[in-house]
């Protein structure tokens, strides 16, 4: 079976917590893992915004940098990009061919009892490909939780946590302490931790994880960038850039460069598909923002509200799993006609589904079902006043699959 077919094949597999794979795996391979000195980021919201900031400013900084981030929005390359650029195809499929051969033998052998998951192999992928590429630094965002997460096989220079909410409570837990815990995981001794800003229940657990393991805390605020943020939308994406910015500063101190010009990239650098706004050759306008659970719709709406001209019709599809209820209820007061589609996997929520449970929240926001995509942006932009941008929310596989729609790079 050729590496892709192989690796997309493992996406039956699921999510599976635990450090057993993984370890085994770039044992195998001769941990790549150790080839470079690391960057561990975590969160619930902004982790990808943050590590997007400390990639940028570490390369303007002059470093060979790795970046691994999940999941992609339109070709899976984008996941490994190697100074500031998803790396080729045949330079994935080398890496993803090795870990291939690396599992096979360890099920042959015994050493691992059933196939690992599609994360596991492209975070086994992502260090083999930084090793062959002799990445300097790497900034790895954790793909879910932390303590358990594939990622955590890494001993980086500092970690951070953006955030903490409600999001994937089956794998997590369901309060904000029990998700907090796991994604303090991620913490070392010795190793210091950049915090965001977050609900204090939160905060309290992962102090306490904090003083267990003796990882030092280093809490930011977006009043630490005030200042110095010219261009980045929202105040969640202010406080993901005063994270960014004590990343740098931390790393500066501990001998890796990443003065002042690191910093002016980290601030001017931009996220494909967070608060991301694109202008068609047409004129026609979009801002694209994932969103994909309360918190971050909650982050979005705010935005919206702060914006000049009034508000905006929304393009909206969800996975099944989220909390749908409470997006709506941050996000509807916020808009002005509410566009239900699906985006093309079929975790998506059915959009009749989406109608019905957005016209019980808010029942003077007019409410339209376009179960394709391209039928949901064409309404959205009839419905939209001259020159008013039109917004799509509510699932990165959503985003995914307008930017394949529109023809828009990442």
């Amino acid at each position: 079976m050729d590496p892709l077919s192989y690796l997309f094949g493992l996406e039956q597999f699921g999510i599976k917590f635990g450090l057993d794979n993984i370890r085994a795996i770039v044992a195998r391979l001769g941990h790549p893992e150790r080839s470079f000195r690391s960057i561990h980021v975590a969160g619930t919201n902004g982790k990808g915004s943050v590590t997007a900031m400390v990639d940028a400013g570490l390369r303007a900084a002059g470093h060979r940098v790795g970046r691994y981030t999940s999941p992609h929005l339109v070709r899976l390359n984008e996941r490994f990009a190697v100074a500031g650029r998803p790396v080729d195809d045949e330079t994935m499929l080398t890496a993803v061919a090795s870990v291939q051969q690396a599992i096979e033998a360890l099920i042959k052998e015994g050493v691992l009892a059933v196939q690992p998951t599609f994360f596991e192999a492209t975070t086994a992928a992502a260090f083999e490909i930084f090793r062959r590429a002799n990445v300097e630094l790497a900034v790895v965002e954790v793909g879910l939780g932390g303590r358990l997460d594939a990622t955590n096989v890494l001993s980086p220079e500092v970690t951070a946590i953006t955030s903490i909410a409600f999001d994937h409570q089956l794998y997590l837990g369901s309060t904000l302490e029990s998700i907090a815990i796991e994604k303090a995981g991620i913490l070392e001794a010795g190793v210091p931790v950049v915090l965001g800003p977050m609900d204090a229940e939160a905060e309290s657990a992962i102090r306490r994880v904090a003083a267990d393991v003796g990882a030092p805390i280093v809490q930011t605020s977006p009043a630490d960038v005030e200042n110095r943020v010219v261009e980045l939308a929202g105040a969640h994406q202010r406080a993901n850039a005063a994270i960014a910015v004590q990343i740098l500063q931390i790393l500066n101190e501990r001998g890796i460069s990443a003065g002042s010009d690191a910093i002016a990239a980290a601030l001017s650098a931009t996220w494909p598909g967070r608060m991301d706004f694109r202008r068609l050759a047409d004129g026609r306008e979009l801002l694209m923002d994932a969103a994909h659970n309360a918190a971050g719709a909650e982050a979005l709406a705010a935005y919206l509200r702060a914006q000049p001209g009034g508000a905006r019709p929304l393009v909206f599809a969800a996975m099944r799993d989220k909390d749908v209820m409470n997006m709506f209820r941050a996000l509807l007061p916020s808009v002005s006609h509410l566009v239900v589609t699906r985006a093309e996997t079929a975790r998506s929520a059915d959009p009749k589904d989406l109608a019905q449970e957005a016209r019980a929240i808010a029942h003077d926001v007019p409410v339209t079902i376009e179960p394709s995509l391209p039928a949901a942006l064409a309404a959205a932009w009839r419905i939209a006043e001259p020159n008013t941008c039109i917004v799509v929310a509510g699932s990165i596989f959503l985003l995914g699959d307008v930017m394949k729609h529109l023809g828009l790079h990442c």
